[in-house]
């Protein structure tokens, strides 16, 4: 067992942190608070191979894995540049794409998700399902050489930045009557799909929507695999989601904390820096505990993932850490700053927003909790 990082991971981080650093924090405030996108870090990260460092050199990728990819989220997280699309567009989408796409999916679709050019985003969630996709209602049905799609689907980011969507829908029941899930990858602006901002009180670059399919036809060819293995293909691209969503975490954890201890050293207050009394760095010290307690968590998941081992004990494990440890450093940097960590010049609130919805998405910790009960304990399913 090696815990020592290669110089090529090395490298990656160090590059990675290089060009996000030219935008910072300052800039992800900025968007954040506006409800813009951040596409020219985007742009730049594309451009450097970053992107899509975990898709195919075949298709202009990077030829890594999500070891690599949860290393870019992890970056431009602790250079205070969170990019939540990073795990739907080149985690979900791309993954699955590649993994489960024809040929002509892969070259149509993951050039430009290599590069950066492209996004296409994921839509699964519905108002009245839940965390339980059996209830899913969105349907496709085949009609000659498409496929209509029909429903609504609800919290789908960045559909506004995006080129496609690749859609979950039911196709059908099983013996049992549950549903046979299928994925297609549908056009943004396909006839018949209308999607309304969905409001929300958080401050992020990324928006979002409820998508409404009124009769869209799909071509068959758009399809992702096989008919009715969407199971299958969903949790390829979900353990993905839930580990650079970890990464993510770790970086606006390590962010938070570089920020709370340059304050807690320079803040002066009875002659002595605020930062050598415990009581404010015990809670920074033991947020940095539970930091790295949580990247090692995430890396082992990535690992088990590119390994092409059972990773979903792992990316759940990670994913509920990294969120509460991201939670736990922004609340220790808030309250070392005092008034000040919610003053707009210290702009960690809009990191507080995003770290809150990463513990809810893309999967809520008490969902997480009944998994690791009922798989890692052996516990009765609760639900």
């Amino acid at each position: 067992m090696d815990f020592a990082e290669s110089d090529e991971h090395r490298d990656l981080r160090a590059a990675v942190a290089a060009v996000t650093a030219d935008f910072g924090g300052s800039y992800f405030v900025e968007r954040a608070r506006a409800g813009e996108p951040t596409q020219e870090l985007w742009d730049a990260l594309g451009k450097a191979g970053f992107v899509g460092v975990n898709i195919g050199e075949q298709y202009g990728g990077g030829g890594g894995g999500l070891v690599e990819l949860a290393l870019v989220c992890e970056e431009t997280g602790a250079q205070g540049a969170p990019l939540l699309l990073l795990l739907v567009s080149s985690a979900i989408s791309a993954e699955v794409i590649e993994e489960f796409g024809s040929d002509e999916l892969k070259a149509r679709w993951l050039p430009g998700l290599a590069d950066g050019s492209g996004k296409v985003v994921f839509a699964i969630t519905e108002p009245d399902a839940g965390s339980n996709t059996h209830k899913l209602s969105t349907t496709a049905v085949r009609d000659g050489d498409h496929w209509v799609l029909n429903g609504t689907k609800h919290y789908i980011s960045g559909v506004d930045e995006a080129e496609a969507i690749v859609v979950v829908a039911r196709t059908g029941r099983d013996e049992s009557g549950n549903a046979r899930l299928s994925l297609f990858v549908v056009d943004a602006d396909a006839p018949g799909l209308a999607r309304t901002p969905l409001p929300v009180d958080i401050q992020v670059p990324e928006k979002q929507f409820v998508l409404h399919f009124d009769d869209v036809r799909v071509p068959a060819g758009n399809l992702i695999g096989e008919e009715g293995a969407g199971f299958r293909q969903v949790f390829h691209g979900l353990n993905p989601e839930r580990i650079t969503g970890a990464a993510v975490c770790v970086g606006i954890a390590r962010y938070a904390l570089a920020q709370a201890a340059r304050y807690a050293n320079d803040r002066t207050v009875w002659d002595t820096p605020i930062g050598a009394h415990q009581g404010v760095s015990h809670p920074l010290a033991k947020a940095a505990i539970e930091t790295e307690l949580a990247a090692l968590m995430t890396r082992k998941a990535a690992w088990c993932h590119d390994h092409g081992l059972p990773a979903g004990e792992a990316s759940n494990m990670a994913k509920y850490a990294a969120a509460e440890a991201a939670l736990n450093a922004l609340d220790a940097a808030i309250q070392t700053h005092g008034g000040n960590g919610l003053a707009r010049e210290y702009g960690l609130l809009p990191y507080w927003g995003m770290a809150r919805l990463l513990r809810i998405a893309p999967v809520n910790r008490e969902m997480i909790l009944n998994f690791v009960a009922q798989h890692t304990l052996g516990l009765p399913k609760s639900y």
